[in-house]
């Protein structure tokens, strides 16, 4: 399937955290483009990634990542 889409909290929980790309993708063993690939929906995650960033974030997977896009915080 070619438009397997996979969207992510990733900017936002960096933001909030006040992390940077470089810093989240060195915890991870990634190079930080990976990051910016993951934040722009143009590369899904690995299983191990995935769980990897919700591991570092200490929240639940289904958190960070869903299928469908996100609804606006506030709505």
């Amino acid at each position: 399937m070619s438009n397997e889409v996979v969207y992510n909290r990733i900017p936002m929980l960096r933001a909030e955290r006040g992390i940077s790309r470089k810093d989240l993708a060195a915890a991870l063993g990634v190079h930080y483009q990976t990051v910016g690939y993951l934040e722009r929906g143009e590369y899904s995650p690995s299983l191990f990634l995935a769980l990897k960033i919700a591991e570092y974030f200490e929240v639940p997977v289904e958190v960070i990542f869903s299928l469908h896009p996100f609804a606006r915080l506030g709505s």
